[in-house]
């Protein structure tokens, strides 16, 4: 067997590992709260060993939360100009709660760094993401001004949508406890509700 082979498919194992507990300290502790010795032993790992893979707990932050921005957008992106308007908000509402629902943990990873004052990540908030609910706002604009959506604040729109979803994953234990044991999984309801209410505040008054 091929020992540089070999080596490769330990490390790339090892760096998963890695980023797999950064994940689960970082979503529980934060990023104050982490350390490299608490991800160490999530990893299996010694610390040592770690640090061979990464130089420090922010150098494993940075990379986990470059990989979760691309994946929080890419349900924005799906939004579709030339799509039905209100099937297309829908939608990303739909997707926006499917990865509250798949990636809790991550979801906590990206809000405990905003409640930070996103100090790793804000040239993206500022740039990247800035940029695309730009576009996406001014396609929501144009809707509205045709008529084929009520009226409406584009980014307070993208905004409560980022909050009513992300609400199940950010405050998981608070929906579980309100909820009770008999409703153990959120998400069904949930969506019947959002669906609801968006479907509600996007058709135009006119429209019966």
């Amino acid at each position: 067997m091929d020992k540089t082979a070999t080596r490769t498919r330990i490390q790339t194992k090892n760096r998963q590992a890695i980023l797999d507990a950064g994940l689960a300290v970082f979503s529980q502790q934060g990023f104050r709260g982490a350390t490299l010795d608490q991800i160490a032993k999530a990893a299996g790992l010694s610390r040592p060993n770690l640090l061979y893979y990464f130089p420090s707990k922010e150098a494993i932050h940075v990379v986990l939360l470059a990989g979760l921005l691309d994946t929080w957008l890419d349900p924005l992106r799906a939004l579709d100009a030339g799509g039905n308007p209100v099937d297309e908000v829908l939608a990303y509402v739909r997707r926006k709660l499917e990865l509250s629902r798949d990636f809790p943990r991550e979801s906590r990873l990206f809000a405990n760094e905003i409640l930070q004052g996103a100090p790793r990540i804000g040239a993206a908030l500022s740039g990247e993401l800035k940029e695309l609910v730009d576009e996406k706002a001014a396609v929501i604009r144009g809707w509205a001004a045709a008529g084929q959506i009520a009226e409406v604040d584009p980014y307070h729109l993208i905004f409560s949508i980022w909050a009513m979803t992300q609400h199940y994953a950010d405050f998981d234990v608070q929906v579980h406890a309100v909820l009770g044991p008999e409703r153990a999984d959120p998400y069904p309801s949930a969506g019947a509700y959002l669906d609801t209410l968006f479907r509600s505040l996007l058709t135009p008054r006119n429209v019966t």
